[in-house]
């Protein structure tokens, strides 16, 4: 890591190395802590490290957290977990850059706006040196300017203070606490290096305001400034500091005689680092409306009201390598995103960063950020929701499952350049539906950002006419996905001739089957159409793309199960259909799997969603609202599923490369008539139509399962059935469901 960057691409040309890093925030909220460590599992397994050393990284931002070791201070601090972890990462030749507080604010004895806070993470932090002296790579407070602003400014977290004053206490007690925690450290390591990260983004605004985002971008070095010692009577903050913030001249002062500049600026940055400020509230909603005390503005993000997208991290490592001439690295890489979004940002970020290098940026290393996924940052770690957002590993379910995202990382950290097929398409952050404000023209143009794809293939997606192919085509819209929907006059799945053209033609990177006979009754007597379209046309699919080497997603059924289990199917379980259709796609997941070993096959259930008027909930509701008759089954155990997000997950595990037989439903086993029920609480509707039934009483042609819930053994899960059911009624029937940005 000394020497700068040691990887070269396969042109001989410099590249920055490949680090990484897992979300490990322990924040206050009021008397509550979150653990993202302990959300994540990632406390329980140290196998995790191997994971992350197979993806070739060179350096790990590994926590070793006050809050974690030493909740009751030094004398009773529990070493093992730490001694264990970074025993191991020595083992496996990874560096570890050391995080003492991530966003916390320290044990309950002390706060961010506490006297004792510096003095005692300095105790703690030479401590961990004391115990660990090889290790040379330390963090001591992560973001202390970012932190500063969420528990002092923005009520946050905890002291949840929203003025001047608190700001400032705790910032300086985080940049006085790292000058001290550096001191302890280096008296056990002189070697010691001090990687100082902090959010780093820009603030636009309307010629009227210009004057306040000039302050905003002052204020966005300061706690990189007070740390170079660069914050004296002449530093355009002074007067804000002292005047509005209370700050004692002294106490910023002290930083001029106590100089203590990282070895490497860690610069965070994220598609929300970037704001706009206009004076015109009428444009933006009011949950945006502010001031400085002068006048009343808006502040949104930049990439939703500027007409054209910002230069991104590019020309901010120019302004930091510019402002400091110190060693760079980008020490967080994240989008909470679909996933080919995740690996576009990524991919972009690194060109960025590659480019930087090639200028003469002393550009150490990207950051490859939450490995692990993280939790909750929607509502920035203050509720407890069970919103997870994956990132290098899918972690639902106990496990690791490398994402594509792991699988770039491991092309980046081997100096070969980003590819994908996805790469290809804009991130959302480039494309026009990004706006949700009038789009405002800035005077000055942005430097464009960094292309990370030409060659466009597109996903060929069968079934036009039915409910799952539009899905899936209206999902790729919103997800910015190149794609063809064809209609069988355009690709008839059963005459192998036309899928060679199809694919011919089209020259697909992967084809979403979505076309078959769904009709499970019908079938009962129209064996012949229903293996023709549910067998052999999968069949003809997958050798193609076996042939071409094409990836492929073609869909099964829960009834394939014959309902003698009474605990939900794992992939895994054998099947043993009761009826004609299920035996149709038993067989063609055989064939499917026997032809193209890397097809996805994904079983699921129970269909419901915002688009198809003809489904069981749409159609409950109706009747209930009208107080008519309703029949459903209550001796059938199903597991639904919310058809956007059965769509959402495929695409992902697509851009994935995941193959075999997946099971992808909402979870829950219930009834059909407890289903009716639920989605009537949710609607507000009266169940007193409701009439449950033995199945027998439906006259149905074709025998069904008793029980056909579906299970995973996968580390991955689709939302829970509450939760879509809210999100499906709560949109009304024929609206969109929005892409998860």
């Amino acid at each position: 890591m000394e020497r700068g960057p040691a990887t070269r691409s396969g042109t001989g040309a410099p590249v920055p190395e490949l680090w990484g890093g897992v979300e490990c925030t322990i924040n206050r909220v009021g008397e509550d802590y979150f653990s993202q460590l302990e959300r994540s599992g990632h406390l329980q397994r140290i196998t995790d490290l191997d994971a992350i050393a197979g993806l070739g990284i060179r350096a790990v931002r590994q926590p070793v957290l006050w809050e974690q070791v030493a909740p009751d201070g030094l004398p009773r601090a529990g070493w093992d977990w730490v001694d264990q972890r970074l025993l191991r990462l020595r083992e496996l030749a990874l560096e570890p850059i050391v995080g003492l507080v991530h966003h916390g604010s320290g044990p309950r004895d002390t706060s961010l706006v506490a006297p004792c806070f510096p003095e005692k993470l300095a105790a703690y932090a030479g401590a961990v040196a004391a115990r660990h002296p090889w290790v040379r790579y330390y963090t001591p407070v992560n973001e202390p300017l970012t932190t500063a602003r969420f528990s002092g400014l923005y009520g946050h977290w905890y002291p949840h203070g929203r003025d001047g004053p608190t700001f400032w206490r705790a910032l300086y007690t985080q940049c006085r606490a790292t000058v001290l925690a550096m001191r302890a450290i280096r008296r056990s390591q002189p070697a010691a290096r001090l990687v100082q990260t902090d959010d780093l983004g820009r603030t636009w605004s309307t010629p009227r305001l210009a004057y306040q985002a000039d302050f905003n971008n002052h204020l966005r070095w300061l706690s990189w400034d007070l740390l170079c010692g660069r914050v004296d009577r002449s530093h355009a903050l002074w007067g804000w500091l002292v005047d509005c913030c209370g700050a004692d001249p002294d106490e910023v002062l002290w930083f001029t005689g106590n100089p203590c500049p990282p070895d490497i600026v860690g610069i965070n940055h994220y598609v929300t680092s970037e704001r706009f400020i206009d004076e015109r509230l009428e444009r933006y909603p009011a949950s945006s409306h502010g001031g400085n005390g002068r006048e009343r503005y808006a502040d949104v993000e930049a990439v939703r009201a500027l007409a054209s997208p910002t230069g991104g991290i590019g020309p901010l490592l120019q302004e930091a390598w510019a402002r400091y001439r110190l060693p760079l690295a980008i020490t967080e890489v994240h989008l909470h995103a679909p996933r080919e979004d995740q690996l576009r940002w990524l991919a972009e970020t690194w060109l960025a960063a590659c480019a930087a290098l090639r200028s003469g940026v002393d550009l150490r290393a990207v950051t490859v950020w939450a490995l692990l996924g993280s939790h909750d940052w929607h509502c920035l770690l203050t509720r407890c929701d069970g919103h997870y957002e994956p990132g290098a590993f899918e972690v639902r379910g106990g496990t690791l499952r490398p994402t594509a995202v792991a699988r770039m990382a491991s092309q980046l950290a081997a100096g070969r350049p980003p590819a994908h097929p996805v790469l290809s398409g804009a991130g959302w952050w480039r494309r026009p539906d990004r706006l949700l404000h009038p789009p405002v023209e800035l005077p000055v143009a942005c430097p464009p950002r960094p292309a990370t794809g030409e060659h466009r293939a597109p996903i060929l997606i069968t079934g036009a006419t039915g409910t799952l192919g539009r899905a899936f085509a209206r999902i790729c819209v919103e997800r910015g996905l190149d794609h063809r929907l064809l209609h069988r006059g355009e690709l008839d799945i059963a005459d192998p001739a036309s899928v060679r053209e199809a694919l011919a033609h089209h020259r697909p990177w992967a084809v979403v089957n979505a076309a078959g006979y769904v009709r499970v009754d019908e079938a009962e007597n129209d064996h012949a159409r229903c293996f023709r379209e549910n067998t052999d046309g999968p069949a003809h699919l997958a050798a193609e793309c076996a042939r071409t080497g094409t990836a492929l997603v073609t869909f099964s059924t829960d009834l394939v199960f014959d309902g003698a289990h009474r605990e939900p199917y794992l992939e895994d379980a054998a099947v043993a259909p009761l009826n004609v259709y299920g035996l149709s796609k038993a067989r063609a997941e055989e064939l499917v799997l026997e032809r193209h070993p890397g097809a996805l096959v994904v079983r699921t259930s129970a269909f419901f969603g915002p688009w198809d008027r003809h489904n069981f909930i749409t159609c409950a509701l109706q009747a209930l609202r009208a107080g008519e008759p309703f029949h459903a089954a209550s001796d059938l155990t199903i597991s639904p599923t919310y058809v956007p997000d059965l769509v959402h997950a495929c695409l992902d595990l697509l851009v994935d490369g995941e193959s075999g037989v997946w099971h992808l439903t909402n979870g829950d086993a219930i009834t059909w008539a407890d289903l009716a029920r639920r989605a009537a609480k949710v609607a507000r509707t009266g169940t007193a139509s409701l009439r449950p039934c033995p199945v027998a009483h439906l006259r149905l042609a074709a025998r069904r399962p008793g029980y056909s819930a579906l299970g995973s053994g996968h580390a991955f899960a689709m939302p829970t059935l509450d939760d879509a059911l809210a999100r499906c009624l709560g949109m009304g029937e024929g609206a969109a469901a929005p892409a998860p940005h």
